[in-house]
């Protein structure tokens, strides 16, 4: 009896000791970076973007807003790699919990972004669901294991927009027009980018579908880094981490939402 009391009690004494120990957490984490990024168009002195800077943790969504013709889609296409900036880096930057950089900068490689443009149902091309979905997987140079994590990716894809439902033979065109937008974000998932891009998301569609797509970017959010361009700030606020306005001139400042 007296040895259980005085196991009892050691466990006790050892809990509270437990309890008072400050908890210790691995906190490296990485940044999407661009420093200094300009853009001037070939054959030209007109500067498109002028010395952009701005960051984004992992996992989280952000939003660059402002008036059509300030250069928000110039921004995109140079992130994604259709064009090349005239001068400027863009990179992912691992940091350490106490906020320092603890490796060089990564190039961040254009294999590993995704971006879904404005009204992408405009670009389907295939038959059927499976198929638009794969559509890039013939140019996929791999062997058999490649081929069999491909599958895996697909699976996870159509599961996280929500088109687990949908016959993968039906006409991608027939969809609605909610789920034609779960199918273009399912194209780009498929290779898990280290970087995702959304050009209006939300332009186009019915109440319902804007809600439906709200709904499954909040989900996203928890596995991805989303960068948005919008207009439609108020459904999109509760998502947002970080903001900036682009404005004239491709000049674009961190400030918040104006809603």
């Amino acid at each position: 009896m007296a040895s259980s009391v005085l196991a009892l009690e050691w466990f006790s004494g050892w809990r509270a000791f437990r309890k008072s120990q400050p908890a210790k957490f691995k906190c490296d984490y990485s940044c999407f970076e661009v420093r200094d990024l300009s853009y001037q168009a070939p054959g030209t002195e007109l500067s498109l973007l002028n010395a952009v800077n701005f960051s984004l943790p992992e996992k989280s969504f952000g939003l660059i807003f402002g008036r059509s013709g300030s250069g928000k889609t110039t921004l995109v296409q140079l992130l994604a790699g259709i064009s090349k900036p005239t001068s400027g880096s863009i990179h992912i930057q691992k940091y350490g919990n106490d906020g320092n950089p603890i490796q060089s900068p990564e190039p961040l490689s254009t294999g590993r972004v995704g971006i879904v443009f404005q009204f992408p149902e405009r670009y389907f091309v295939a038959e059927n669901v499976l198929d638009e979905v794969t559509f890039g997987w013939p140019r996929q140079k791999g062997d058999l294991q490649m081929k069999e994590n491909l599958a895996q990716n697909l699976q996870r894809a159509i599961n996280w927009v929500g088109l687990s439902g949908i016959s993968l033979d039906r006409d991608p065109h027939s969809l609605s027009g909610g789920y034609k937008r779960r199918l273009a974000l399912a194209n780009q998932l498929v290779q898990t980018p280290d970087l995702l891009i959304l050009d209006e998301p939300l332009a186009g569609l019915d109440w319902k579908a804007r809600a439906d797509v709200v709904k499954l970017l909040k989900h996203l959010k928890k596995e991805l880094t989303i960068l948005v361009v919008s207009h439609d700030l108020k459904e999109l606020a509760a998502l947002v981490d970080r903001s900036w306005r682009m404005e004239l001139g491709g000049i674009l400042r961190e400030e918040p939402l104006p809603i």
